[in-house]
């Protein structure tokens, strides 16, 4: 019983390795592995070597796969190519196990000390979070020590080699559980290098490891699959035609595992060498056989996983996937898209404030205020999303991403309620009472609507882009704005003093408009204090120091 728990605590220990690894390499390289990916998809043989790197960073084919269904499912990368870097990111995987497989133990106390070091003097930062991936490589090189010592002792029970022993009787049985491990696991890589040493510690056959192998490989396939289940239609399409080519490579390798046995075996010089050659070839010749089907598998995947036409009835396309999660620095972008659709529904709500007023149409103005609904459950949808993203995964730059799209969906939340509240205003102070603005009212309105909505396309370009320039900008107009709502108070109150007829009858619905649209311009400028902070450019208190009093010691300083 103690072998039995060592074996099973030094796999344990295997798989949290390669989560360290994953997770943590994310968190490093997130958006640069995302710009790699969308910059090499240029033609599909470009887009495998981009999924064979990428994957040898992440140490897993399921993670790059959720990571290119996201794509995906935004509408960033074709199916066809996605489909050609998950050929390459099944044989990054493979790679990766080949490195693994030799004798690397004695990099593992370095490895450990050198992570642990850097992640206790740098917390926080790329240099301790680099250390935590040095640590889980250092943690997967001990488990595979443990995992042939632990089986080295187990193999000594005569009850283990008969059941063992049963393996060797049934093919399918064996692509069965290596296909269950896989997906318990999480990893397929963790599982072939497990199965390697189990082959090379006599625990189980060649013969069975190969088999095990076909099924890991499987595994992964159906571990992507399952993990989208819930995602739009778009983000799931890439992990079915990827199961797809594993499924065909299975059927084809399965019958062919004796030429394998017969003719390289006998060249290799131990059991863990095979198995993992193996492994190797199987996903090589799946990318050779079938990196010209990519376009065909994609047809398939689009007729059995057909995209609903999106209309007026049944919806738009959201942008909150929830298969993108998996990789947090995905997941932000995929907020920050939802919530340019939230700002966007935000313009034309307060692009609708003006018609309203001048053609007095009260259907209009209701169909406008409904849209806060939408505006409100935008808010919701992305809110609810951000808290389940990691703040721990992403670095100290996406973190301030997080909280500027946090910050961002309050203020559009709180303009869209303002501007319900106007339409409210309008609709009960001027167009149930048939009174209407004096001509140079009218005028002064439409010019502060303009420069509103001129306003709030300059902050979604500030939000969206993060360019200080534009958010110094943006501030210059909060300023020029706020005048400009000053002069025209004071000329309405003239207009009053001189017995202007519309102005008295509209006095309160225009002095309030004026005032409600500076809140709607203050929460617009709001976008821009984040920006300007993180580069210096705003001091800690920007209040005018009070001067000294004359004879006082500060005013001789």
């Amino acid at each position: 019983m103690t072998h039995l728990l060592n074996l099973l605590a030094a796999i344990a220990l295997l798989v949290w390795g390669t989560h360290l690894v994953r997770k943590d390499t994310l968190r490093v390289l997130g958006a640069n592995l995302r710009r790699v990916l969308a910059q090499s998809v240029g033609n599909r043989f470009t887009a495998v070597l981009s999924g064979v790197g990428v994957t040898a960073l992440l140490q897993s084919s399921t993670a790059t796969a959720l990571i290119i269904s996201a794509f995906v499912g935004q509408g960033l990368m074709s199916l066809t190519a996605a489909l050609a870097v998950m050929l390459g990111a099944d044989l990054g995987t493979s790679l990766m196990a080949l490195v693994f497989s030799r004798d690397l133990s004695w990099l593992s106390p370095l490895f450990i000390f050198v992570g642990v070091v850097l992640f206790i003097a740098k917390q926080s930062t790329s240099a301790g979070y680099v250390g935590r991936i040095l640590i889980g490589l250092g943690l997967m090189l001990l488990a595979l020590s443990l995992v042939r010592a632990s089986a080295n002792e187990l193999t000594q029970a005569q009850a283990v080699r008969d059941l063992l022993a049963t393996l060797g009787s049934d093919r399918l049985l064996e692509i069965t559980i290596g296909a269950v491990l896989s997906v318990l696991s999480y990893s397929s890589l963790a599982i072939v290098l497990l199965i390697a040493t189990l082959a090379n510690s006599h625990v189980v056959t060649v013969d069975v490891a190969l088999g095990l192998v076909l099924g890991a490989n499987l595994g992964s396939g159906l571990l992507a699959v399952l993990t989208t289940l819930r995602s739009p239609i778009e983000a799931r399409q890439v992990p079915m035609g990827n199961l797809i080519f594993k499924i065909l490579g299975v059927a084809l390798m399965a019958p062919s595992m004796g030429l394998w046995l017969s003719h390289v075996r006998p060249n290799v010089a131990d059991a863990a060498t095979t198995v993992v050659l193996f492994h190797f070839m199987f996903n090589a010749l799946v990318a050779l056989l079938f990196i010209g089907l990519t376009q065909v598998v994609a047809r398939w995947v689009a007729y059995w996983l057909p995209i609903p036409k999106r209309n007026a009835l049944n919806g738009r396309h959201r942008h909150l996937d929830a298969s993108a999660l998996a990789t947090p620095s995905v997941a932000l972008a995929c907020a920050v898209r939802e919530a340019m659709h939230q700002a966007d529904v935000v313009e034309t709500m307060l692009r609708g404030v003006l018609d309203v007023i001048k053609t007095n149409d009260m259907e209009l103005a209701k169909s406008l205020q409904k849209m806060d609904d939408t505006v409100d459950r935008l808010y919701s949808d992305i809110k609810y999303y951000l808290t389940k993203i990691s703040r721990e995964a992403l670095n100290d730059k996406e973190g301030r991403r997080w909280t500027d799209v946090i910050s961002f969906t309050i203020n559009m939340e709180q303009i869209g309620d303002i501007v319900e509240r106007i339409l409210e205003d309008i609709e009960n102070k001027k167009i149930r009472t048939g009174r209407e603005f004096s001509p140079a009212g009218m005028a002064e309105i439409t010019e502060l609507h303009g420069d509103l909505v001129n306003n709030l396309r300059l902050g979604m370009s500030v939000f969206l882009n993060d360019d200080p320039r534009d958010a110094i900008k943006l501030l210059e107009e909060k300023t020029r704005f706020r005048d400009l709502e000053l002069k025209y108070a004071a000329n309405h109150l003239n207009r009053l003093t001189d017995n202007t007829l519309e102005s008295i009858e509209t006095s309160s619905l225009h002095l309030d408009l004026i005032s409600e649209l500076k809140r709607i311009n203050s929460l617009i400028c709001a976008i821009a204090y984040p920006i300007l902070e993180s580069t210096g450019a705003l001091a800690p208190n920007r209040l005018r120091q009070p001067a000294a009093a004359p004879g006082s010691p500060d005013s001789a300083i």
